[in-house]
């Protein structure tokens, strides 16, 4: 697997180690890797397909979590393709018998956020490759060390003012991390290839989600509605103080223009209400810096 040491690559590690399953891992991040663990580290190496494929020699399943948030330096979500192009070839020259790949909700090769589009020609070249494959949509994650939600706590415990874009009508559909972990593994036993949508059992408005978030940690924020081209201008600015990237335009884009919901069936059970009923104590007590876990290593 890719990046079992990140957030959703962690959860879907433990489970596999949960179940008896041996654990590999290719990734550009060894140094993350816990002292003692019992995963076996490999170099996640796009430059050199040839070591690439022997370092998946013997797998059975891949699953791949490998993407970017947002482009940083040379890499941007065109370059997140290829390389996952170059992952995919080497896994179909390593022998592997089937790949588990996450996506995102709603991608389209006609995006006009490239995030979307990248995603889209990413599943079509998983496709092209001829593996046998499931692939995972989901919208966000929720759960373990998940950055948005908790992020949102953060804000809402320290700010006098939370502001929201538009009336935050459009809708949040998340799964926890650990329901997304359990899917991917029962995604492996299948032989035929497989699309879904990988979301919990509720679908939040933005504005209830935030209100909701508020009322768990104790929030005396005051939550105000601004106009929706306010805030990519804010954020940039919190992400200047914070030295993070708080929300991208095209994230916020994306999200009004209801790209984070699905009307499909639930593949996730735990409710994000429950969820955050339990767990009101602990969230948003530290700011998680998205730059400092996968660009600053």
């Amino acid at each position: 697997m890719t990046g079992a040491f990140g957030y959703s690559g962690a959860a879907i590690a433990r489970h596999l180690q949960d179940a008896g399953r041996r654990v590999r891992t290719v990734t550009g991040h060894p140094h993350l890797a816990p002292a003692g663990t019992e995963i076996e580290v490999r170099p996640l190496d796009f430059e050199d397909p040839a070591r690439l494929a022997d370092a998946l020699q013997g797998v059975d399943t891949l699953y791949n979590t490998y993407w970017v948030r947002f482009g940083r330096g040379g890499l941007d979500h065109a370059t997140a393709t290829a390389r996952s192009r170059t992952l995919f070839r080497a896994a179909a020259d390593a022998g592997v018998r089937r790949v588990v790949h996450l996506s995102i909700t709603h991608p389209s090769a006609d995006s006009p956020y490239p995030y979307f589009r990248e995603k889209a020609r990413t599943e079509q070249a998983l496709a092209e490759v001829g593996l046998p494959h499931s692939i995972l949509r989901p919208a966000i994650l929720f759960g373990g060390r998940g950055v948005l939600l908790n992020n949102i706590a953060w804000l809402l415990r320290r700010l006098p003012v939370f502001a929201i874009g538009g009336d935050g009508g459009y809708r949040i559909r998340g799964i926890h991390v650990d329901d997304l972990a359990r899917l991917c593994i029962e995604e492996a036993t299948r032989s035929e290839n497989a699309t879904l949508d990988a979301v919990g059992p509720e679908r939040p408005t933005f504005d209830e989600l935030v209100r909701s978030i508020a009322d768990t940690v104790g929030s005396r924020a005051r939550i105000l509605h601004v106009p929706a081209r306010a805030i990519p201008p804010l954020s940039a600015g919190l992400g200047l103080l914070l030295r993070d990237k708080l929300l991208t335009a095209d994230e916020y884009g994306a999200m009004a223009d209801g790209l984070a919901d699905t009307d499909g069936p639930a593949t996730g059970t735990t409710a994000l209400s429950e969820w955050l009923h339990g767990n009101g104590d602990s969230l948003g007590l530290r700011y998680a810096n998205e730059l400092a876990r996968h660009y600053d290593q």
